[in-house]
C-alpha cells in the first residue's frame, strides 16, 4: 500500500493506493474519489462499541473500510482546512474526536474519554483510543507540530489545540489560571501532560474561529 499527502499544509489530500485484497478504514464522511474496483464496507467494530463511539466520542457511529478488487486509488479529504499526517502506531494512541481521519493494520477505534460536559460549551473533551499495530492518518485545523517529550519532562496545551498523544503519557486536565480568566480571559481549559511520549498540536482553534466568524454572520430576530 501506497499512500500520498498533497496540498500540505492548509488544504491537505490523502491519496491511498491499494492492491487486491488490501484495506483502509475511513472516518464516514472523508471519502472523495477512487478509481479502480473497490467493495464498500460499512462497519461499527462491534455493535455496542460502535453505539458508544457515537454516543460519547461525538463521531459517527460507522466506520467505512474500502477492499480493494483491482490495482485502486482512494482519496480521502478531511472537514476541515489544515494538515494529515501518518502516525505508526503499536500500542496506544489517543485522538481529539475531530482529528481520525483513517487507519489500516490491526486497530481498534474506541472512546478513550470524554470529560468536562457542560463545563464550557466549546471545551468539551472526547478523545477516541486506536489501539493495536498499523498506520493512522489524523488530520489538524491549522499546521501539525510533534512535541517528544522525555521521561519526566512535561508541557501545558490548550485542550483546543490539542490533536493526539501516545498512551505512554500521562496527563491531567484543569481550568487554566483563576475564575476571572476561566470566564473572561479568552482561556480555559488546559491539560499538563509528561513524557515519555509523542503529543501533536495545531496551530489554530477552531472555536476561536468560529466566535470571530459569527461577528459578520446576520443575527437572527
Amino acid at each position: 500500500m501506497e499512500f500520498n499527502i498533497e496540498y500540505k499544509p492548509s488544504f491537505a489530500l490523502l491519496k491511498a493506493k491499494l492492491s487486491p485484497g488490501e484495506t483502509i478504514t475511513v472516518e464516514a464522511g472523508s471519502y472523495m474519489l477512487h478509481k479502480g474496483e473497490v467493495e464498500i464496507q460499512t462497519k461499527t467494530g462491534g455493535l455496542l462499541k460502535g453505539i458508544a463511539r457515537s454516543l460519547l466520542g461525538g463521531e459517527s457511529l460507522f466506520l467505512n473500510t474500502f477492499v480493494a478488487r483491482s490495482p485502486s486509488e482512494i482519496w480521502i479529504a478531511p472537514s476541515l482546512m489544515g494538515d494529515i499526517i501518518e502516525v505508526d502506531v503499536n500500542g496506544t494512541l489517543y485522538v481529539q474526536d475531530m482529528s481520525y481521519l483513517a487507519h489500516t493494520g490491526n486497530l481498534e477505534v474506541t472512546v478513550g474519554w470524554r470529560g468536562l460536559k457542560g463545563l464550557l460549551a466549546e471545551g468539551e473533551l472526547v478523545w477516541l483510543k486506536i489501539e493495536g499495530t498499523g498506520k493512522v492518518f489524523i488530520n489538524s485545523y491549522g499546521a501539525i507540530e510533534r512535541i517528544d517529550l522525555n521521561p519526566g519532562e512535561k508541557t501545558t496545551i490548550d485542550n483546543m489545540h490539542f490533536v493526539a498523544m501516545d498512551g505512554t503519557v500521562t496527563w491531567r486536565t484543569r481550568k487554566f489560571g483563576g475564575m476571572k480568566s476561566f470566564i473572561f480571559g479568552g482561556e480555559g481549559i488546559v491539560m499538563d501532560v509528561e513524557g515519555p511520549g509523542r503529543v501533536w498540536v495545531q496551530t489554530r482553534n477552531l472555536p476561536l474561529f468560529a466566535k470571530v466568524l459569527s461577528k459578520y454572520l446576520p443575527k437572527g430576530d
